[in-house]
């Protein structure tokens, strides 16, 4: 749903733009940078050190802010830029539920590994209902949309890990949450193409 609204952050965008631009990085190491952040923060999920976790998690997520506002600011957006961008996306979200395959979850209906499964499928096809959609020319304009886009699924990984460290039985719960949301997102887009 934030993804309909993304006016509401070009003052945020803005800021974050003139503090990162000065930076001897263009936009496509930042997004480089967001997968190493999100492999750090692995780490501290098989390490059991959740708050170190979170904020490795924190800093990759805000990287994916911070690539596009550097892109924009030094007029360096390109299509090669955005297609890395939506690639390494993709990545953050793999490696970071792969952490969560050893971070010791229960059986909440189903074994926790199933539910990440169901989270990550959800999570691609809200991106492939997307650029299907375009490749066969239902829809011109960019599929957006949906209960569960990218920065809903964000903040939903980041109240996991924060769980993680309280509640591996409500983790696992939101974990499900998140994957039946996901899921019903892509389906929500996929409806949309055909309409």
């Amino acid at each position: 749903m934030l993804d309909l609204h993304r006016n509401l952050f070009r003052g945020m965008e803005s800021k974050t733009a003139e503090i990162f631009a000065v930076f001897p990085f263009t936009p496509n190491q930042y997004t480089g940078f967001s997968i190493l952040m999100i492999l750090v923060c692995d780490y501290f999920i098989f390490s059991q050190n959740y708050w170190a976790a979170l904020l490795f998690f924190a800093v990759s997520s805000a990287l994916d802010f911070v690539d596009g506002a550097v892109a924009r600011k030094k007029n360096l957006a390109t299509k090669k830029g955005a297609y890395w961008d939506t690639v390494a996306d993709r990545y953050v979200e793999a490696v970071l539920l792969f952490g969560l395959l050893f971070a010791g979850l229960p059986i909440f209906y189903l074994p926790a590994s199933a539910w990440i499964f169901l989270a990550l499928f959800g999570s691609m096809m809200t991106t492939y209902a997307k650029a299907a959609a375009k490749e066969k020319e239902l829809s011109y304009a960019e599929l957006k949309g949906g209960l569960m886009s990218r920065a809903e699924r964000l903040a939903i990984y980041a109240a996991i890990i924060v769980l993680l460290g309280l509640s591996s039985q409500w983790a696992v719960i939101l974990l499900a949450i998140l994957a039946v949301l996901a899921n019903f997102t892509a389906l929500q887009r996929i409806a949309n193409a055909l309409r």
